[in-house]
């Protein structure tokens, strides 16, 4: 098989290739096994061309960014997996508008916006992610999301045509967009439209988002952030009955239930991915029991079932 992945590098520069990697490199949580082949490409073209060369030679692929809500199975993955990162992560601001690519990291993006005295993307400032993840998941914390600032986002599409829409065609929700509906999509870029603002006020904000997040989330930890969405109940919320059922610190193997947060699980230095999903479902099936409540993942689960 690896002679057939050998010829990508007529595709792509040989250093931006990696064979049998390692996916924990890759994931917030530090979890999970190898992938055939890990490519990181630099242009739409290369993206283009990597996509149509899994399709020819009939091999799974997979694209990933920062690998924030991102679980791999142990035993790994039969595939290419493309990681759009720092090499597809070019930012332009021309006024209030910032046209971002999909490899640009979120805290990074949110910091040039203050440094341009823009206004719209504090509340960004500490989702660990990329462009094209938080698009995709509409990424959102402390009373805002990616909704409120999108105006436009560039994708590939199944033809390998770039395509452009507006925020309304985006199908934006709750952790949802149209790219979850069609996974074939490839987020290249979005179009950011801000305001001008006072950069003490943005500094404040900013600030307490991140104080927030150092005193109230296990950052200290591997993690992938809250574990599953928002019930659709009013006034429930996940962490609380995770707590009053006694599940916080709750451990199987190295996954443990956050002692600071209850919605988040933390690979506490040797979990496996089968820890976490193990732990996942153990909660899932307690708050079912208590609350009539099926909680449902926000995470992406990649290989096994």
């Amino acid at each position: 098989m690896k002679e057939i992945y050998l010829k990508l590098e007529e595709i792509v520069p040989k250093e931006n290739i990696k064979y049998d990697e390692p996916m924990k490199l890759h994931t917030t949580t530090k979890v999970g096994g190898k992938c055939d082949c890990f490519i990181e490409p630099s242009s739409v073209e290369e993206i283009k061309a990597v996509i149509q060369f899994a399709k020819d030679n009939n091999i799974k692929y997979y694209v990933i960014g920062h690998g924030s809500n991102l679980l791999v199975v142990d035993e790994g993955i039969e595939a290419i997996v493309i990681k759009i990162g720092k090499l597809f992560a070019d930012v332009e601001i021309e006024g209030t508008t910032i046209k971002a690519y999909s490899g640009c990291a979120i805290p990074r993006l949110s910091q040039m916006a203050k440094d341009n005295l823009l206004s719209g993307m504090e509340f960004a400032c500490g989702i660990p992610g990329t462009v094209g993840g938080a698009i995709r998941m509409n990424a959102g914390a402390y009373g805002s999301e990616m909704v409120n600032i999108v105006d436009k986002v560039g994708y590939l599409d199944e033809n390998g045509q770039v395509v452009e829409i507006d925020n309304k065609a985006c199908n934006f929700s709750y952790r949802h967009s149209m790219f979850v509906e069609n996974p074939q999509y490839v987020v290249l870029y979005a179009i950011f439209k801000l305001t001008y603002g006072n950069i003490e006020e943005i500094e404040e904000k900013m600030n307490a988002n991140m104080e927030a997040r150092r005193t109230k989330q296990p950052i200290e930890y591997p993690n992938f952030g809250s574990v599953f969405k928002r019930p659709n109940v009013e006034g429930v919320y996940v962490g609380k009955m995770v707590e009053e059922l006694g599940l916080k610190g709750y451990k199987i193997g190295g996954a443990q239930v956050s002692t600071k947060h209850s919605g988040f699980i933390i690979n506490t230095g040797n979990a496996t991915c089968k820890d976490v999903l193990d732990l996942i479902e153990y909660v899932k099936n307690k708050v079912y029991k208590e609350y009539d409540i099926m909680l449902q993942e926000e995470v992406v689960i990649l290989g096994g079932k």
